[in-house]
């Protein structure tokens, strides 16, 4: 179910897969970063990175009444202060999605999947 934003032109249906590429774009952003990683179960307890052309998968958005709830699945450079990082991406995903969509976020969840050295 897509949210609608009416204006006073008229009214713009943005999909949940809209959301999450936009989510997944500004997160990708932060420094301290490697990338997003997927949703499912760890594969022999290494999180699969995915690529760009792949945002959406290593997001969910949840919407429950009046609520938006975003959960991220990310993976963080090796020698980065993870909380700073979480902190940072949180920011970063409320205030694109306030921008960009004029999307009231609630509630922004991280979920580290992994540790990578950066090349």
């Amino acid at each position: 179910m897509p949210i609608e934003v009416s204006n006073e032109l008229g009214k713009i249906h943005v999909t949940d897969e809209v959301i999450a590429v936009l989510a997944g774009s500004a997160a990708l952003d932060c420094y301290g970063l490697v990338g997003m990683a997927s949703r499912k179960q760890l594969k022999d307890g290494i999180a699969e990175l995915l690529g760009r052309d792949n945002l959406g998968r290593g997001v969910e958005v949840r919407r429950e009444q009046d609520r938006v709830e975003i959960d991220l699945y990310i993976i963080v450079s090796y020698g980065t202060k993870i909380s700073v990082v979480a902190h940072n991406v949180q920011t970063k995903v409320k205030y694109v999605l306030n921008e960009v969509v004029g999307l009231h976020v609630d509630e922004v969840h991280i979920f580290v999947q992994g540790v990578r050295v950066s090349r």
